[in-house]
């Protein structure tokens, strides 16, 4: 078990690799998904101790969204991941566990994990990207690389296929209101629904006031 010792060094470390990251990856993601990953564990019955800590290192590595690697950022986190955590003095047993959660999480690898762990972490990070915190973040990537808002011919994707490596607001079509379909969990799916709600209303909203 990893004790409250290497558990605050773990803390120290996410924190610090944190430092210079964008708001939609920065440290108070990192702690949102670790609570998301707290409350679902405990509901479905899944180590608590092993989602939450894959939670609390998964940002250790990332490739940018629009790296042609991004789809491996995970593999690559997974192994950060793993030297960490032998520094800070995890047993072996711990350490496959919350590794392998942490490399078949990400949404862009498109597989269903294989540990009811690995699932919860799924979850607990979709669940980051919808709802008002999602927008949020949406918009703040969107800034980081320089994306224009929408396509002002069709800013609802209506009649063109969802492209979000050209406009943000096609990412709501091609990834956000999709993301309630591919939770793995019950304790998920509760907590999403309420926020894809809001997602709606955000989108009608603005349709509203641009037109």
């Amino acid at each position: 078990m990893i004790g409250p010792q290497v558990m605050r060094r773990l803390e120290e470390v996410a924190e610090e690799r944190c430092k210079g990251a964008g708001p939609a990856h920065d440290w108070q993601h990192v702690l949102r998904v670790r609570g998301n990953a707290r409350r679902i564990a405990a509901a479905e019955g899944a180590d608590v101790l092993v989602a939450s800590t894959a939670a609390l290192l998964h940002e250790l590595f990332n490739y940018p969204k629009d790296h042609p690697d991004a789809a491996r950022s995970g593999d690559v986190c997974a192994q950060e991941a793993a030297k960490v955590l032998r520094e800070a003095g995890a047993a072996e047993a711990d350490i496959d566990p919350v590794c392998a959660a942490i490399r078949d999480h990400g949404f862009s690898k498109g597989v269903v994990p294989d540990s009811l762990e690995a699932r919860v972490l799924a979850d607990a990070d979709r669940l980051d990207a919808v709802g008002a915190i999602g927008v949020a973040r949406c918009f703040a990537t969107a800034g980081e690389i320089g994306r224009p808002l929408y396509d002002p011919d069709d800013p609802f994707c209506r009649g063109h296929v969802p492209d979000d490596r050209r406009f943000t607001l096609d990412h709501f079509y091609r990834k956000l209101l999709r993301i309630e379909s591919t939770l793995h969990t019950e304790e998920a799916r509760k907590l999403a629904r309420e926020r894809v709600l809001f997602l709606r209303a955000y989108l009608s909203q603005l349709e509203k006031e641009i037109g």
